[in-house]
């Protein structure tokens, strides 16, 4: 079936089987490879993008889901060849490691930010819980959030 989305402010019309996940349509066919996939039954949370501006695992989305709705991944962040405020912390207070877990870290970070600027560092916690982090960087998320929202 052939659908219309919106990914990263580009709009795309594209065919997809009734059993593509939109891990791999925007992976595998949109050549997207801030998407990743860990465990690929929604437990890591390393297949996190924003649908609507919302986090969604991407694993556990049939691609014909995406069909009207308005994706973004880790790609859509910078504009303007600068970085997201986000992105920047990342890089400021070091939270930038083996790479896995840090596109939807900052992509859930960035629906905080959005949602709500002044959350405390539970909520920042709170928010984080979904993603595996391997590395353990969880209080440099923290911190980089700290620091964006006070840019």
């Amino acid at each position: 079936m052939k659908i219309k989305t919106k990914v990263n402010g580009v709009d795309y019309a594209v065919d997809v089987e009734s059993n593509e996940r939109l891990t791999d349509l925007l992976r595998n066919r949109l050549g997207l490879m801030g998407v990743k996939e860990g465990c690929g039954v929604g437990d890591c949370g390393l297949c996190v993008v924003l649908v609507d501006g919302r986090p969604v695992n991407s694993c556990l989305v049939l691609a014909y889901h995406a069909a009207g709705r308005e994706i973004t991944t880790v790609e859509g962040l910078a504009a303007g060849g600068k970085l997201h405020p986000l992105q920047q912390a990342f890089v400021d207070v070091g939270a930038v490691q083996c790479g896995f877990c840090i596109p939807p870290a900052l992509l859930v970070l960035k629906y905080l930010m959005d949602t709500k600027p002044s959350a405390s560092v539970e909520e920042v916690r709170h928010a984080l819980r979904s993603i595996l982090c391997r590395c353990g960087s969880y209080l440099r998320f923290v911190e980089a959030f700290e620091r964006a929202r006070n840019r």
